[in-house]
């Protein structure tokens, strides 16, 4: 009998994630189904408990529900807790549990990446503070890192993502705006912020004049495929990712919590980039 998955934000439209799991459903041979659910804010609470009436068996959670919707929750993961959102809720019972697939996702996605086990050997810098941030910020330290800086146009923000983090490696926090000069001393600068998204391509979330050859530089956005940061950094000689491996791997990640089952991560990708239009830069 197939059991129903969902979405939940607002708004969807522009979302992969269907598109991505029901054509996994159908290439498993699986008789679910993924299914948007579009809830403004004052909908939330009572969409929650229609989902539940409807024995939705899972369901991810994207903008601006991540926060609100821990206290509809019945158990809520102790990573998701610390990251302080929930992207993914399972089943178990008749309880609804939160987790947090976005951090181990981008954490998974990096190392395959760099290839290697760990960050144990690299200084890594996190560009941002806001929701993406701390889901990644979280998830390495809590992974081990060799160190870890959070670098924020406002300081107090990048101060208070840096003292979850503490806890589980050695962090620290610093302005952008003096940034620059230590640039060459990252072995992986990270971007969590939105600057060069579609449509505003044309800007870029820090230059990369002093980022030295080799430097691992990720950008989490995946529309475009290939921001002008990412562009900028390639011509540098830097090594380049976007976020569309991260988007893929947290998607594993909830598909194995609903169904406890690994999904084909390469088929996923090349799902969400027939569908993009594009190819993976």
């Amino acid at each position: 009998m197939g059991k129903l998955f969902g979405l939940v934000g607002q708004p969807l439209g522009h979302s992969m994630s269907p598109i991505m799991h029901n054509t996994e459903f159908k290439e498993l041979g699986l008789p679910h189904h993924y299914q948007p659910f579009e809830l403004r804010e004052d909908e939330l609470e009572e969409g929650i408990k229609a989902l539940r009436l409807l024995g939705v068996e899972g369901f991810n959670v994207t903008i601006p529900h991540k926060v609100s919707i821990i206290p509809m929750l019945d158990e809520v993961e102790q990573e998701a807790m610390e990251i302080g959102a929930v992207n993914t809720v399972y089943r178990r019972g008749d309880l609804l549990i939160g987790a947090n697939t976005d951090g181990q996702g981008y954490l998974q996605s990096l190392l395959k990446l760099t290839g290697e086990d760990s960050l144990i050997n690299k200084k890594v810098l996190v560009v941002g503070a806001g929701g993406a941030a701390r889901a990644v910020a979280v998830s390495i330290s809590r992974s081990g890192v060799g160190s870890l800086t959070i670098a924020n146009r406002t300081l107090d923000k990048a101060e208070k993502l840096s003292s979850v983090c503490r806890p589980y490696a050695t962090v620290d926090a610093i302005s952008l705006e003096i940034l620059n000069s230590s640039l060459e001393s990252y072995d992986i600068v990270i971007n969590t912020t939105s600057i060069g998204m579609s449509p505003e391509i044309n800007n870029v979330p820090l230059p990369v004049q002093n980022v030295r050859e080799g430097v691992v530089m990720s950008d989490l956005i995946y529309n475009p495929l290939e921001t002008l940061w990412l562009k900028q950094g390639r011509e540098q000689g830097a090594i380049t990712s976007n976020g569309l491996s991260m988007f893929v791997e947290q998607g594993a990640l909830a598909f194995e919590k609903w169904l406890g089952i690994k999904p084909d991560r390469s088929r996923m990708k090349e799902t969400v980039l027939k569908k993009l239009g594009g190819q993976q830069c």
